[in-house]
């Protein structure tokens, strides 16, 4: 290479660094807050990798092993120190520059010596650009290429069978010691977790079928009953042998305690097994950013800090007790008492707010007809509520709307008008005023095919217009045929889409099809609440039902009213979700020795949760996008580190270190378990297995990790920045 080459090289290679570095200080001086935020988060992933490195290190220099190399982060290497005849030998971006461009055999950026005369050392202590890892670099160690033979006693290759296996060992070893020492600190210092209280009971759920209840404390699991919080169902669950029971005792809400056999099964929204309960919230709205408090306030009228004290007058203590209102009020909206903090005067004050409610499609999951949410066998229409045609696809379904799209545009032919929420389903397919069976089974038959959905919408001035669009059925990631709606009843206008058979014993009621109620036991009613209003009002007795179809079709029948509720299956769900804030419980150990056994037991809770969840990836139960890869680590430990206290992230990093000691242990090549498999291969065989297997076996793993590492970024950057 010519001089006046060699120079343009260096120069341009320069100002380019320049350029990086003066953008790099731009934006932590423009997000100085956001910067400290990211850097506390590389410390501690640097902390963990420290962990684990640090052992191969330690054990290999107990063993008398040369250590040419200690690394934190993966090429290229930002910085690297080594002690020197002459004192400390500071390399700053080695290999930045050909060596022939700057004199520096190294081709450093910069490379000087500090300090005073010492004795060598054999390891150079290095900081890569990449975090997510680190190496340790011995005498006669090769990863990727032919182990170059050496005579030197000190090679790892020279070491016995043992000793190697204890270094490559020390990793994992080592993470787990500091998983138990970071959970160790968390406890004694105290942490707020969700206790074992259940807030909700998913229906048809094992849970519900054992008899369990919103409210309930589980106080023992399989006889273990220590520090438990949510999490502590949700692994016994999840490591449960399959058919096997869980035995729970539990303490219900009036002290009693009573004991449980729940059998966990596998959820179609879960990639484990379950019992189907939900954590406790509280009655307190949670926090929010300024836009969606905004729009939270626009909608409900409640504020983040607002505690409900009573719903319709009636005192609540719980979310559940408040659900439970809510869930029998069959009613366009309820009316809450919030305390709420007054801004200017920081006193409390008790105000009052309305808010909206729906009539859902049935109070528990709709296995057969009888099912459905019914007035005394009357079902109303539905109502759509929510259209997201794409999100709930498999990639399957995807593929195939996103080729529906390019050949739409290709032909230049245009998709028409599509679902929206408000509108009201008339007619789906051949089925005219359809129940949500009827929808679920015309949707099946239409799978990939064009379906017609006639619907009421109102226009621009509020007026209703009849139109018909045309949506395409598509596979759902969990294999149902769904057109991405979600639904509720039109309790708006009282239009019966049909009368069924119901499971209280009441015969369909003879009303045509699409017929309005006019008017029960002599009094005018103009939506379905009326209808609800007018028969409970007229409960124990005998009225009539009027009704119309069209213009021309008028009827009456009579209805004797029970005297419970037990003819009127539905229930009502509040239009806008509040985001309430989470139950805590404050786990803090009482000592350094409860303290012990607390960070013990998590570090062993959490290896055999991630141990059972790689058997079930396997075994082909879960799939790999269930997994977070460096990219959602890193997002999910920011987020942490914004929003929540440090000792979250501390307590996050614990994880981080448990399920790290747990993959390094798959004996697969390049992780250490790999590297374990294959030496005892040579103890049993004698000799090392050979180069070429070796390589071979090396190379596969490496293509199969990183297969997976794209696979799960690329899931880690469409959860992170597009959902």
């Amino acid at each position: 290479m010519s001089k006046s080459k060699s120079l343009l090289n260096k120069y341009s290679r320069v100002f380019f660094l320049a350029v990086a570095v003066a953008a790099v200080v731009y934006l932590v001086a423009r997000n100085i807050s956001s910067a400290g935020n990211i850097l506390i988060v590389i410390i501690g992933f640097g902390a963990v990798v420290l962990a684990h490195e640090f052992g191969h290190f330690i054990v290999a220099k107990l063993s008398d092993i040369k250590v040419e190399v200690f690394s934190i982060g993966f090429p290229p290497t930002l910085a690297g120190i080594q002690r020197t005849g002459n004192g400390y030998r500071i390399r700053i971006l080695p290999g930045f520059f050909p060596a022939e461009d700057n004199g520096d055999s190294d081709g450093c950026l910069f490379a000087f010596t500090i300090g005073k005369s010492a004795k060598p050392g054999e390891t150079e202590y290095r900081i890569g650009l990449i975090p997510f890892g680190g190496f340790v670099k011995m005498l006669g160690q090769e990863d990727t290429k032919d182990v170059q033979q050496t005579d030197d006693p000190r090679s790892y290759t020279n070491k016995p069978v043992s000793t190697r296996m204890a270094v490559i060992a020390a990793g994992v070893i080592f993470n787990a010691i500091s998983a138990v020492i970071i959970f160790i600190t968390v406890f004694l210092v105290g942490i707020n977790l969700a206790p074992p209280i259940i807030g909700g009971v998913i229906p048809n759920s094992p849970a519900a079928m054992a008899g369990l209840k919103a409210g309930d404390e589980v106080i023992e699991i399989d006889g273990e009953s220590d520090s438990l919080d949510f999490s502590s169902i949700g692994v016994a669950a999840a490591l449960s042998p399959k058919g096997e029971k869980i035995k729970l005792k539990v303490k219900h809400e009036n002290n009693s305690t009573e004991e449980f056999a729940v059998i966990a099964s596998q959820s179609q929204s879960a990639p484990l097994r379950v019992i189907g309960v939900l954590p406790a919230d509280t009655l307190t709205v949670h926090k929010l950013s300024a836009d969606d408090a905004g729009r939270l306030f626009a909608k409900t009228a409640l504020c983040p800090g607002d505690r409900i004290k009573a719903v319709n007058g009636q005192d609540v203590q719980t979310l559940w007790q408040f659900e439970q209102i809510v869930r029998d009020v069959l009613a366009p909206t309820v009316t809450v008492a919030v305390e709420r903090v007054n801004q200017t005067s920081k006193k409390t004050e008790l105000v009052e707010s309305k808010l909206s409610l729906d009539l859902t499609v049935a109070g528990k999951d709709v296995n057969s007809e009888s099912d459905l949410t019914n007035i005394y066998s009357m079902v109303p229409r539905m109502r759509i509520v929510a259209f997201a045609p794409d999100e709930t696809l498999s990639i399957k379904g995807k593929l195939s709307s996103l080729l529906d799209k390019i050949s739409r545009r290709k032909n230049k032919t245009d998709a028409g008008p599509s679902l929206q929420a408000g509108d009201i389903v008339l007619a789906i397919g051949d089925v005219e005023n359809p129940t949500y069976t009827d929808m679920r089974s015309t949707v099946e038959e239409y799978e990939n095919k064009e379906l017609p959905v006639r619907v009421l919408r109102p226009d621009v001035n509020g007026t209703d217009k009849i139109l018909t669009v045309t949506t395409v059925p598509k596979c759902s990631a969990d294999g149902r045929v769904l057109i991405g709606i979600a639904i509720t009843l039109d309790a708006e206008h009282p239009v019966v889409a049909k009368t069924i058979d119901t499971k209280s014993g009441q015969t369909p009621l003879l009303i045509p099809r699409g017929a309005a109620i006019t008017a029960v036991g002599g009094v005018k009613v103009s939506s379905f609440y009326d209808v609800i209003s007018e028969i409970r009002r007229n409960a124990g007795k005998k009225i009539t039902i009027d009704w119309q179809l069209g213009d021309k079709e008028k009827g009456t029948i009579d209805l004797n009213v029970d005297s419970g509720k037990n003819s009127i299956a539905g229930r009502s769900l509040l239009s806008e979700a509040i985001p309430f804030k989470p139950l805590e419980r404050l786990y803090r150990a009482a000592g350094p020795a409860q303290a012990v056994k607390m960070g013990y037991n998590r570090t062993i809770m959490f290896i055999a949760q991630s141990l059972v969840t790689l058997q079930r990836l396997f075994g082909g139960h879960i799939s790999a996008k269930n997994f977070m890869g460096p990219v959602g680590i890193f997002t999910f430990g920011y987020r942490i580190v914004a929003d929540k206290p440090i000792i979250y992230y501390v307590y996050f990093l614990g994880l981080i270190s448990a399920c790290i000691a747990v993959f390094n242990s798959l004996p697969l090549l390049p992780f250490d378990g790999g590297h374990i498999v294959f030496l005892l291969a040579e103890k049993i065989k004698g000799s090392p297995v050979n180069e070429r297997v070796q390589t071979i076996a090396i190379y596969t793993g490496m293509v199969l990790v990183g297969t997976l590492f794209l696979y799960v970024t690329f899931n880690d950057v469409v959860r992170s920045f597009f959902q």
